[in-house]
């Protein structure tokens, strides 16, 4: 791919920076990632990736890397989170492949990260400078300008946001507003499937719903471990930034009224946990939002994603596609690329948004309005689970 002669600068190596770092990278430009971090810690625990987003990775280079670290359930069951019922299934496995051309993944978050990690950090036209908080930003007609602690000032004809929920570059494009709590606490733990009684061990996804809560749980590192995420209602007393702080099984039990003995079994079993209070924005309401002259914003710097419908890392990396995507239209100048950018995800993002927050009521629902959620989802089967609008798209 020839050099575009375009010079990027990407602020955060999180999945969506990386992802939009390669995907640049590979379309020919010069790109630079800064991370304020000093080094990368094992953020998050799971990840799970439909096939509209690995359908991302592997146009990426990355199908070969992703299937050695991944896991590939052949089901998605949903089930009674105070009886355990078994309230509908989602066949994946084959049947995913043969109606989307692509998987349905689970792995570990930190997989994911140094799959992107490794692939960037050996491509020629990138470059990683850990340690180093991006500051001053300044645009104007002909590119951005900014300083880091190394007291230079570098020139860049454009930049990506990719610096997360609290990100300090939104208020490049948008007003400066910060996230709201969601009344949402989420729990996660991982541990080696080994580790498990034998009857606890699971090789597929299954999403528990209960009154005010719901958890899910499903393999990673190619089956090997066992991911658990558990959402209850509150507010919590931890830095509203921060995204883990240790919690206890009977911290997270507390908060799930009603809980079948067969979960509570599980989670008891699972070992430490960490915990983090979920915050969020309102989903987009316009393309200005996702970008704005040479300043481009992906993944939950732009639209945080509330995780009842996993598609946080699937919306970052359809971003980071698109954007690389646009800026390779011939004769496109840098703004109209991002401007392009900005209309083709706004409206998608906006809706995986609304969805996920619908869902949240919907999986926490109590009384008659969780008897009609059930008897719904056992009448249409499959049909209220599968999303072919989300898992079809080609970003």
């Amino acid at each position: 791919m020839p050099d575009t002669g375009r010079s990027i600068a990407v602020v955060g190596a999180g999945v969506a920076g990386l992802a939009t770092a390669l995907a640049c990278a590979r379309a020919g430009h010069r790109v630079q990632v800064f991370e304020q971090a000093r080094a990368f810690a094992p953020i998050g625990a799971g990840i799970q990736l439909g096939p509209n987003a690995t359908r991302v990775l592997h146009g990426l280079g990355l199908e070969s890397a992703l299937r050695a670290v991944a896991a590939f359930p052949l089901e998605l069951q949903v089930r009674s989170g105070t009886d355990a019922r078994l309230l509908g299934v989602l066949p994946l496995g084959e049947r995913t492949l043969a109606r989307y051309g692509a998987p349905y993944a689970t792995l570990a978050r930190a997989d994911l990260h140094q799959v992107l990690l490794t692939a960037l950090q050996t491509h020629a036209n990138a470059s990683l400078h850990l340690d180093t908080r991006v500051d001053t930003v300044h645009q104007d007609g002909s590119a951005v300008q900014f300083s880091a602690p190394d007291g230079l000032v570098r020139r860049v004809e454009l930049m990506v946001g990719a610096d997360g929920v609290w990100s300090r570059l939104r208020s490049l494009v948008a007003p400066d507003t910060p996230p709201t709590a969601t009344g949402h606490i989420a729990y996660r733990a991982m541990l080696p499937q080994a580790e498990l009684p034998a009857h606890l061990r699971s090789g597929v996804i299954t999403a528990w719903l209960g009154p005010r809560f719901h958890a899910v749980t499903y393999p990673v590192r190619s089956g090997a471990w066992l991911n658990a995420v558990v959402v209850v209602h509150g507010h919590g007393d931890m830095a509203p930034d921060s995204w883990s702080q240790a919690a206890s099984a009977d911290a997270v039990i507390a908060g799930m009224p009603g809980l079948s003995p067969v979960l509570q079994e599980q989670l008891l079993a699972m070992g430490s946990w960490q915990s983090w209070t979920l915050f969020d924005r309102p989903p987009l309401h316009q393309a200005a939002t996702m970008g704005s002259g040479r300043v481009a914003l992906v993944g939950d710097a732009a639209h945080p994603m509330r995780p009842y419908l996993a598609q946080g890392a699937g919306m970052a990396l359809e971003d980071s596609c698109c954007l690389a995507r646009e800026l390779a239209r011939p004769a496109a100048s840098v703004t109209s690329a991002v401007q392009a950018y900005a209309h083709a995800r706004w409206r998608r993002n906006a809706r995986v948004q609304a969805r996920a927050v619908r869902n949240g009521l919907w999986f926490h629902s109590t009384g008659l309005q969780a008897g009609v959620r059930d008897l719904g989802m056992r009448l249409l089967g499959t049909r209220a689970i599968d999303l072919p609008w989300l898992y079809g798209f080609q970003a």
